[in-house]
């Protein structure tokens, strides 16, 4: 039956469970920049009545649970978003480093060097004899080379480049990975005895979100609270306490693959499969834009070194010599002069017979018409229409990659704000709340209060 004893426990109960609440309140306001961090709220409950001879009545209210205001559905979402985001924002970064070798504002560029070759023919063409023109096609075709040789240079350390970058990215993932399966034995250990592990989850999720920046990746809880992560072929990285871990090895064309290790050391390559993070946009432009740039700057070094040496060899120097081949190698990386013509200029070939030496200036004529001949793509396009070309695709390759990367951008902070909506704070509502419970706790001090004066009124009627 109700009475002044169980009075004061409802006031005690109310002092604890109002404390409580003006507690995880503060903890809400501390934690109001913290990223990651999920509001908590206290739920209070009527503790159970007890029986009586008018009716049932009431012991007061407990603390019933401190909850975690949260949606999955929404965070989910965001570590999906975070997988294109990282993808294409890492795409983006890398393709404008490629850009950056064609760039034909800055230094100099191919399309100059290319411009002046055929102009130190047409130069040539109009005095066949001149030391000083034959010296200054050696100079210009020397450029052209080094401009060749330097693009597939640059890009090929690009690829070198973002090998690097994988590395780290692939040890960063075996961190992250140990972190969600350390964090999945602390929050199995609490949520065990009946607790809520909020900030505990909030340190996971956040992990999480962290790892699906570098790679796709899907998660579920099993009924221990702790989170499964695999890969998106199904390869596990994190079952419970466990963890399996990304490693790098060289492919057959130098480059680094991603391989998932098994319990047992046996590897899986792993690379095809990865469709999103960081490390898709990495293996994208590494293995797929990179090859065909190189391979289009290749056909165009090919085909000025073809045609160049097919008219020059057909000609004739001022020795009245058949002529040398030009240039040596056939592509980017290994165009350059001739030693031969190098080390001595009247071996360039301007004339296209023997019998018109020194006047003859046919042959510098027809290889200066080269620059203007529809030799590239199965005879449809110039030299410079070749390249302008390549340029305009890494070009628009850039301009589709920062489109996308700016849309999921939007596309995550929108998510991002719709989850501060559920389960970020508001400095607004918390001090309402700090406010309402410091009522509260001051109306049950108050009852306590109110049961001491009556316990001394009955202790003082029995003196």
């Amino acid at each position: 039956m109700a009475n002044i004893i169980g009075l004061l426990d409802i006031g005690r109960n109310a002092l604890l469970t109002h404390q409580r609440a003006i507690h995880t309140t503060g903890h809400n306001i501390a934690n109001v920049n913290t990223p990651g961090y999920t509001r908590q709220r206290v739920n209070l409950a009527a503790t159970a009545p007890m029986d009586s001879s008018p009716g049932q009545m009431g012991n007061g209210v407990t603390a019933s649970e401190v909850q975690r205001i949260y949606d999955r559905y929404v965070n989910d979402q965001i570590n999906a978003g975070q997988h294109d985001l990282g993808r294409w924002q890492t795409q983006r970064n890398t393709l404008e480093r490629v850009e950056l070798t064609f760039d034909e504002t800055v230094g100099f560029s191919l399309n100059q060097a290319m411009t002046e070759y055929w102009n130190s023919w047409q130069a040539l063409s109009n005095n066949p004899e001149g030391h000083t023109e034959r010296v200054s096609l050696i100079s210009k075709g020397d450029a052209l080379a080094t401009a060749f040789n330097q693009m597939s240079k640059d890009m090929r350390q690009q690829q070198r480049d973002i090998d690097a970058g994988i590395q780290v990215a692939v040890g960063e993932i075996n961190a992250l990975s140990t972190e969600i399966a350390q964090l999945n034995q602390k929050i199995s250990a609490v949520e065990i005895g009946g607790q809520n592990a909020n900030d505990l989850r909030d340190s996971r999720d956040l992990v999480v979100k962290q790892l699906s920046e570098m790679i796709d990746v899907h998660t579920y809880e099993d009924g221990q609270g702790r989170v499964a992560v695999s890969l998106a072929d199904g390869h596990p990285l994190v079952e419970g306490p466990h963890v399996w871990n990304l490693a790098t090895q060289p492919n057959a064309a130098g480059h680094l693959d991603i391989v998932w290790t098994d319990s047992g050391g046996s590897t899986v390559d792993i690379s095809a499969n990865i469709r999103g993070g960081k490390l898709k946009g990495w293996l994208e432009v590494r293995d797929v834009g990179i090859p065909d740039y190189l391979t289009r700057l290749d056909d165009l070094a090919n085909g000025i070194v073809t045609e160049v040496n097919n008219l020059h060899t057909g000609g004739f120097d001022l020795n009245a010599v058949a002529g040398e081949a030009f240039f040596t190698g056939t592509t980017a990386a290994d165009i350059g002069i001739n030693i031969n013509i190098r080390s001595d200029p009247n071996r360039i070939a301007a004339a296209s017979t023997a019998a018109g030496v020194p006047g003859d200036n046919s042959n510098a004529i027809n290889i200066a018409g080269l620059q203007h001949a529809a030799v590239m793509g199965g005879g449809t396009a110039t030299y410079d229409d070749f390249y302008r070309s390549l340029v305009t695709d890494v070009g628009n390759q850039v301009q589709s990659a920062i489109g996308y990367a700016d849309h999921q951008a939007v596309m995550v902070t929108s998510l991002e704000n719709y989850r501060e909506s559920i389960s970020g704070v508001s400095l607004d509502e918390e001090m309402l709340n700090l406010i309402k419970f410091q009522h509260a706790y001051d109306a049950a001090a108050k009852l306590v209060s109110t049961v001491d004066e009556m316990i001394n009124t009955v202790m003082n009627m029995t003196r």
